[in-house]
């Protein structure tokens, strides 16, 4: 059985599925808050701008689309 990585989410991602820019930035501050929260403090650093989708939906309270390539 193959085993995929984590899926993440960007802002760019967020944008493509209509969120608006200043709001997408601010999904993905929030999912950092949240991690860290969890005791991930990987997601402290600044450069980082990619979160694990299971952030953005508990956040949102929705099932993100997959995103298939």
């Amino acid at each position: 059985m193959e085993r995929r990585g984590m899926i993440t989410v960007t802002k760019n991602d967020l944008i493509k599925l209509g969120y608006g820019p200043s709001f997408a930035a601010d999904i993905i501050k929030e999912a950092k808050k949240l991690m860290i929260a969890k005791g991930h403090t990987y997601y402290q650093s600044k450069k980082l701008d990619r979160v694990p989708k299971e952030a953005v939906e508990e956040l949102l309270g929705i099932t993100l689309p997959e995103n298939e390539t």
